[in-house]
């Protein structure tokens, strides 16, 4: 028995370890000017380094794959389809054959990974551990160089001193931290001390960000995540009723200070214009296409259009991999939301629902939706959370405590059972 239980959490940390490989590779390479000068190529052979490794550890321990099938990994998979049929032709250059092997080695690890999905909370853990590590790096850069991590360039914005991150990507970590810690703590499965250190700590980066779309999308998300529990807890009601009444509080008191804050020092029609992201919109969509190219795409790209950003999921998906990449990835979110609106409440069912409706609100401004990316791990974390438990999996410890440092739990839960072989 207790040989079992060490295996057990030896394969937990492993696992844990994959997970986070897998938060390294979608860091990006593109951001800030870094304290130490780092090479863009350095930082693309860490990422994809952490790519390989993740695939190999999880290749390791489940070498006869054996897998949790599910529509969401099947969809993420037919994404594959648009994406090389429209790659193939070079449009956008071989970096579309590379981002496609990518993307392709990072749905194959997910698949591998998937074994251990049993709708508990054990990624959540890994998950939070993962992005508080990343903040920590944009924590230490304000703190060795104050001027260098909130530059002029970027309106004085908190950015990545010491790992090249924007404000979007800090802020969008520092918004999904905060709405799992709090639903963890709002369950009681992490200590109160604990998650009062992760929770302002990141909700004081994410203030330094001013990134609105992680603010909306964290207010919408916890608030969607907390509704679904008011029925059968009394401790999310009284979540949901404090929430109410301090965002009424903030809404009337505070009117004047939160419009400067969102405006961020922009005019009305600059900022109606989504900071000129429309401009862009408008001419991707008025470009013409040939019929293949509205089906499939011109291959996948740097998500820009003209040489500017696109800053928006769908509109990056339609102008890479096409009508049926967007159907693909709107097929998506429909069916793990309806999966979530189906199960019962729970509290992982609640931090699926965040974070499901706090993807959902980012497409609008943010891209990655079709490719390798934090939005597609925060929606495999919410597969995760919807799969059923397996019927032979051993009975599981009680979870542990969320704690720092380290975030160690007392106990590794056992590693379900798959329900699923494929040889």
């Amino acid at each position: 028995m207790g040989g079992d239980q060490t295996r057990a959490a030896g394969t937990s940390r492993t696992v844990g370890i994959a997970w986070g490989l897998l938060g390294l590779n979608v860091l990006g390479s593109a951001g800030a000017k870094t304290i130490i000068p780092l090479p863009r190529s350095l930082i693309q052979m860490v990422t994809m380094g952490a790519l390989v490794a993740a695939f190999t550890l999880a290749l390791v321990l489940n070498p006869r794959p054996r897998i949790r099938a599910g529509a969401f990994l099947f969809l993420l998979t037919l994404l594959l389809v648009p994406s090389v049929i429209s790659s193939v032709h070079l449009g956008t250059g071989f970096g579309a054959l590379f981002r496609c092997t990518r993307l392709a080695l990072f749905v194959t690890t997910l698949w591998l990974l998937s074994r251990w999905w049993d709708g508990s909370l054990t990624f959540v853990r890994y998950h939070i551990r993962m992005y508080f590590a990343a903040l920590g790096t944009a924590a230490a850069g304000l703190v060795i160089s104050p001027g260098a991590a909130m530059p002029d360039l970027y309106g004085g914005r908190l950015v990545g001193a010491l790992w090249p991150l924007t404000p979007p990507q800090i802020g969008q970590y520092a918004a999904v931290i905060i709405g799992l810690t709090v639903l963890l703590l709002l369950g009681r499965r992490t200590a109160g001390a604990s998650a009062a250190v992760i929770i302002v700590a990141s909700i004081v980066l994410l203030a330094l960000t001013h990134t609105r779309t992680a603010t909306v999308g964290l207010l919408v998300g916890l608030l969607l995540a907390i509704g679904s529990l008011v029925l059968t807890s009394a401790a999310a009601r009284r979540y949901f009723a404090w929430a109410v009444l301090c965002a009424t509080v903030a809404a009337v008191g505070f009117s004047s200070a939160l419009h400067a804050w969102f405006l961020r020092g922009q005019s009305q029609e600059y900022f109606a214009s989504f900071t000129g992201r429309a401009k862009v919109w408008d001419a991707l969509l008025a470009a013409p296409r040939t019929t293949a190219e509205k089906l499939f795409g011109t291959g996948l790209g740097d998500k820009s259009f003209g040489g500017l950003p696109i800053d928006n999921s769908w509109l990056a998906v339609y102008n890479e991999q096409g009508l049926i990449g967007v159907a693909l990835v709107a097929a998506i979110i429909i069916v793990l939301g309806g999966v979530a609106l189906l199960r019962p409440p729970s509290l992982p069912r609640a931090c699926a629902i965040f974070l499901i409706s706090y993807v959902a609100i980012s497409s609008y401004t943010e891209v990655g939706l079709g490719d390798a990316s934090a939005y597609l791990l925060h929606l495999a974390l919410a597969a995760s959370l919807l799969a059923a438990p397996t019927e032979t999996a051993p009975p599981r410890t009680p979870p542990g405590r969320l704690r720092l440092p380290g975030l160690r739990e007392p106990t590794a839960p056992a590693m379900s059972s798959p329900d699923l072989e494929v040889t």
